[in-house]
Order: structure tokens, then C-alpha cells, then sequence
């Protein structure tokens, strides 16, 4: 008796998923997807992952030392990332930072296909979005394409409106939040509410409104398909050793849907796959995962969380489309990762960068100092027979503040300074030429060329400190 009602419970649901499935379709660009959201474990690190872009915008408000913690200042050539401003004498630390998050892209792709796009993408993460809302406002699928269809009247006008305000203030607050990386945020937003804002800030927040507005709102997958140059590279990184969401042919051939027989008649042999299509109903790419990989999965993993709870309902095991390498399903092994020389190839090169990246930061001083020696003359003979070098000290504080200093020089004993102040005021963030000239007793030279050092340091700020050597060039030595 319990087995019949259980029975009868499974095929009911079964027979519910049929009905929804009837209206999904792959979709060629045609016509708007509308996915169909259930929870589940790959639907909750979806939006666990997506709050990554949360805290990366409200990240432009945190503030360090007085001054906004994260700020790309673009004008002035300053990128200030919490104590540290970087200035374009360091910027080849921009470029392995670059290097390195191309690389770990190259990386994720290689381990784990197009996790990046599933996940992280700002297009997939702000369609998830816009649909959720979406969603809230219109209903299910269902709902949402029999609204498609209907005649315009007050209630559809009234819907409609909202969800597209809704998108707009979404769009609106992502180009603000964008924009606030380039400035003082603020700031920002101060200027914004007394109309005093910048034409290049305007024209950035209105960028980033409508192309958030008519990518995410209209376009949504087929961005993936046509825009998105990654779509096209992806084959280039993924091999057969590439562990993504995959359908088990071997488990689920030939499909076949359920069927509530009498008892005693015969079963078909058929696989686990009841072709109910709920992996393509919730593929926000209109996808249909059966059919291999195809360029147009973007390896959300909603369809393992869709088939798993199909498989529940049916009494059957878990995992007919899970996370598995085509190599594995055809062979049931797993190519070790130390096997992989593409993975450890790639993963050389990010620890190079990482480390440059690490060894730049250590070693990031407040100030810099280059020194210039004067060409013409090379070296002047004083009346009292010392010998005089001039030389152009091209001082960097890339300190925030004021900053006092003084010049030491060292070398050959009796070399003294002259012609410049016992304490000169750098300015925040400038770079200040100082001239000054070194006298050397001629009997303390016996090289034509000798090294000697100069120092920059602040009284004040002990820690504010740099050297640099250069040479000091006298006559030929006479024998």
C-alpha cells in the first residue's frame, strides 16, 4: 500500500515536470530565456560568489589615513591602495598584477572550465540579478511569458515600469560605485546631489547605466555568444582532462520518460535520464547539457542541482550531471593533477608574478631618489685646488604630505655639499629637482672616477629614507 502511494506521489511530480518542460526550448537568439530558479547547493555558491562584486564596489568607501583606502587617480597619476601609492615609476607592478590575474584565469579554466563565467562574470552575476527581480515582479517562467503575450493594459504597464525603474537604479548605482574606484567617492556623491559633478564622471555613470541597463537587462546570454571574447578562446584552455558539469551518457542512455505500468508487465531498459528537461529549464543559457560541451555553457553547475533533485524524487542516485572530466566518464579515472603540464605551467608563471607583486610592495619606499651628473663640464678645478662635480637630484615623495629632508653625501673623505639648503620641503606626491655641487680635496683623489653615495632623509619622519650612488670624476691622476 505505501509502495503504490509512493509510487503514485513520484509519478505525479513527474508528471508536473513534464508540463513545465513543454514550454523550454533551446534558445538561438530568438526569443527571451526566462531560466526557472530552484535552490540548491550550486544556486547558493552562486550567490555567495556574486557578493564578491558587493564587496569589491562598496570596497571605494573604506578609508585609510584620512584619505579614501582604494583610489585610481587617474589625473594625477597616483593609485593609492591603502598605505601604499604607486606612482608610474612602479606601475610594472601594475603590469604583473595583470599578468597574474590572466594567468589564474588560464588556471581556473584549465581545472575547472569556464568556472569564472558561471560565477564570477559581472555579465552573469548582474543578469542573475535583474532576472531575480524579475522574477519577484512578473512570476515563474510561466507567468513571465503569458505576461509577454498579453495585450497592454494598466496592470502590465504598472509592472513593467517598476521592474524597468528597478533595472535603471540598479544600472545608476553600479556606474556611481564603479566610477567612486576614480575618485573620491565621498566626494562623489556629494557632487552628484549638488549638480556640481564632473562631464567625465557623468559620462562614466551614464555609460555603465545604460550598458548594465541593455546588457543585463536585454541581451543577457547572447552577450556570452557574440560579445565575449572569452567564449571564443575557452576551447584553447579546457582539454578532456578539464573537470566541468557533465551528463553521464553511460548512466543515463537511452532516456526515456517514466511510465507507471501494471503489475507484472515488462520495463524498457532505459537509462536514469527521464528526459524531464529540468537541466535546460534552469540553464540561464537555454542549454541543454545532454548533448556534450558546447560553447554556449557557461558551467554554472544550476543544472546538477536541477538533475539531483530530480533524482531524489525518483529514488535513483545522485550525480547523473555532475562535475566530472570527459576523460573520467569515458575511462572512471582521473588524471592526477601533477600529470598536468599546462596546470603546473601556468601556475609557475602566477607564482612568478605573485612573488614580483610581493617583492615590489616589500621593498616600496616613500621616497625615491634618482641622481643626474652634470655632462658639461664633467668636473671644475677650484681656486683652492678642490675639485667640483654638479649633479641634479630628482627627488619622489610619494608620501601624502609634506615632507622636510636633508642631503648627505659619503665617499672620499673631505667631500662637502654646497649650494643647497640644510632643509628642503617635498611636496606630497611631486617629484622636485635639486641642484647641488661636491668639492673634493684633489690630494684624496687617485682615480679619475670615484664612487660616492648621497642620502635623503627626514628628521621628522625617521622611516622616510633613500640612497643612491653615483660617481664623482676628478683629472687623470698624475704618476
Amino acid at each position: 500500500m505505501e509502495q503504490n502511494q509512493g509510487d503514485a506521489a513520484t509519478q505525479s511530480a513527474v508528471e508536473a515536470f513534464y508540463d513545465e518542460a513543454d514550454y523550454w526550448e533551446v534558445n538561438t537568439g530568438g526569443k527571451t530565456i526566462h531560466a526557472k530558479r530552484i535552490p540548491g547547493k550550486w544556486r547558493t555558491i552562486k550567490w555567495i560568489t556574486s557578493s564578491v562584486w558587493l564587496i569589491f564596489f562598496l570596497g571605494a568607501y573604506l578609508r585609510w589615513d584620512g584619505r579614501q583606502a582604494v583610489l585610481f587617480d587617474i589625473p594625477n597619476r597616483k593609485f593609492h591602495i591603502f598605505g601604499a601609492t604607486i606612482l608610474p615609476q612602479d606601475l610594472w607592478m601594475l603590469s604583473l598584477v595583470l599578468l597574474f590575474f590572466a594567468i589564474l584565469l588560464a588556471v581556473a579554466t584549465a581545472l575547472a572550465g569556464r568556472v569564472f563565467c558561471g560565477f564570477f562574470c559581472f555579465q552573469t552575476v548582474w543578469t542573475d540579478i535583474f532576472t531575480w527581480l524579475e522574477e519577484k515582479l512578473e512570476g515563474p517562467p510561466q507567468k513571465r511569458r503569458q505576461l509577454e503575450q498579453t495585450p497592454w493594459d494598466a496592470r502590465k504597464i504598472r509592472i513593467k515600469t517598476i521592474k524597468h525603474l528597478a533595472w535603471i537604479v540598479i544600472g545608476i548605482l553600479t556606474g556611481i560605485s564603479f566610477t567612486a574606484w576614480f575618485t573620491d567617492a565621498w566626494q562623489l556623491w556629494k557632487d552628484i546631489f549638488t549638480f556640481s559633478l564632473h562631464p567625465a564622471a557623468l559620462i562614466t555613470i551614464l555609460l555603465f547605466t545604460a550598458g548594465t541597463y541593455f546588457l543585463a537587462g536585454f541581451m543577457r546570454e547572447q552577450v556570452c555568444f557574440w560579445l565575449c571574447p572569452y567564449a571564443r578562446i575557452q576551447s584553447a584552455m579546457v582539454d578532456r582532462y578539464t573537470i566541468i558539469p557533465a551528463y553521464d551518457t553511460k548512466r543515463g542512455e537511452p532516456r526515456g520518460r517514466l511510465q507507471k505500468r501494471k503489475e507484472g508487465e515488462p520495463q524498457p531498459k532505459l537509462g536514469d535520464c527521464i528526459d524531464c528537461k529540468q537541466c535546460v529549464a534552469v540553464c540561464p543559457m537555454g542549454v541543454d547539457i545532454r548533448r556534450g560541451l558546447q560553447e554556449g555553457c557557461i558551467m554554472c553547475a544550476l543544472c546538477i542541482d536541477a538533475c539531483d533533485q530530480v533524482m531524489d524524487k525518483i529514488h535513483r542516485p545522485r550525480g547523473l550531471i555532475r562535475y566530472a572530466s570527459l576523460d573520467e566518464l569515458e575511462t572512471g579515472q582521473r588524471l592526477p593533477l601533477h600529470k598536468r603540464v599546462r596546470v603546473w605551467v601556468y601556475s609557475t608563471i602566477m607564482l612568478l608574478a605573485a612573488t614580483g607583486i610581493v617583492y615590489g610592495l616589500s621593498t616600496l619606499e616613500a621616497l625615491g631618489l634618482t641622481v643626474i651628473h652634470e655632462r658639461q663640464p664633467l668636473f671644475v678645478l677650484e681656486s683652492d685646488g678642490s675639485i667640483q662635480n654638479k649633479y641634479t637630484l630628482k627627488v619622489l615623495n610619494k608620501s601624502m604630505q609634506e615632507v622636510p629632508v636633508t642631503i648627505q653625501v659619503s665617499g672620499p673623505p673631505g667631500a662637502v655639499l654646497h649650494g643647497v639648503k640644510p632643509s628642503i620641503i617635498l611636496p606630497p606626491g611631486e617629484t622636485s629637482a635639486i641642484r647641488i655641487f661636491v668639492r673634493i680635496p684633489r690630494k684624496e683623489l687617485n682615480m679619475e672616477s670615484v664612487p660616492i653615495r648621497f642620502r635623503i632623509g627626514s628628521p621628522e619622519y625617521p622611516e622616510l629614507s633613500t640612497e643612491q650612488e653615483s660617481v664623482f670624476i676628478g683629472p687623470k691622476p698624475t704618476g
